[in-house]
């Protein structure tokens, strides 16, 4: 299994738009192969920051979703949402 961390500055006032595209995203993402489960954060101290943290069977699922069409689509409305480009980590267990 690995973990995907998404880091995102969204600009401001956009935090109630954000939060409902990234539950369509959620939505999309859940029927992806590979996928397993995954959260949404807000920083504490700056609301706008937002990390995503998701995982996967392994790397192979992730790079399918994360290059796939349906990824790109739902991603479309957030990524005008930004202040920089998003942050992307792939995590996998030392053990």
């Amino acid at each position: 299994m690995i973990k995907v961390i998404i880091e995102r500055v969204l600009a401001d006032d956009m935090q109630t738009t954000y939060d409902s595209e990234i539950r369509k995203s959620l939505t999309e993402i859940m029927t992806a192969k590979g996928y397993i489960s995954g959260a949404s954060f807000s920083n504490v101290d700056n609301p706008n920051i937002r990390t995503i943290i998701t995982n996967w069977d392994n790397v192979s699922c992730w790079n399918r979703w994360h290059k796939s069409k349906t990824r790109r689509e739902v991603n479309k409305a957030i990524i005008l949402m930004l202040i920089q480009d998003e942050k992307i980590k792939v995590l996998m267990s030392q053990s």
